[in-house]
């Protein structure tokens, strides 16, 4: 107690100078997470940073991902010579993914179970999400649909980076 009393008198000059007091006597991380975003976030989407982390199965899951999600059903432009030695970082790549209707189809129901559960994370009071997008090498079709999924949530507000893990290999 008398180291208490002692932080306590050392505070004062402080708290008398404070715009804001929170006594945290009775609550949770997440509801002292959640009076400080009130107080100083405009949009809570912000308190969020999501990683859209491309890779290759044959490398390894990242540990760190919380969802994977597996595109090697998609068009594989690896088979395609003068394809092969690109990434999904070109314009020809994308456009080659992107362009089947299974792939439309594929995203489109990728984006509604993202756009449905990333709210939720962020309400149970996730400060970040990882999300890892795997194909057979971590070159194409994963770095593809990584940058897709990045700029749907940047557009929708939400902080993101692409971590492309196995592009180089």
């Amino acid at each position: 107690m008398e180291a208490v009393e002692y932080e306590k008198a050392l505070l004062l000059p402080i708290k008398k100078i404070a715009d804001f007091k929170i006594d945290t006597t009775y609550m949770s991380n997440k509801q002292l997470r959640e009076r400080v975003m009130s107080m100083f976030m405009e949009d809570a989407s912000q308190s969020l940073m999501m990683t859209f982390m491309s890779f290759g199965f044959k490398y390894g899951i990242p540990l760190e991902a919380d969802l994977i999600i597996d595109v090697r059903c998609l068009p594989n432009p690896y088979y395609i010579p003068n394809l092969k030695p690109l990434t999904g970082l070109d314009k020809e790549i994308r456009d080659y993914v992107l362009n089947s209707e299974d792939t439309q189809e594929f995203v489109s129901r990728v984006l509604s179970m993202l756009d449905f559960s990333v709210p939720l994370y962020l309400k149970e009071g996730k400060s970040e999400l990882v999300i890892g997008i795997g194909c057979t090498g971590g070159k194409h079709r994963s770095v593809t649909i990584a940058s897709l999924l990045e700029d749907h949530f940047v557009q929708k507000g939400y902080r993101c980076v692409n971590q492309h893990r196995d592009v180089a290999k």
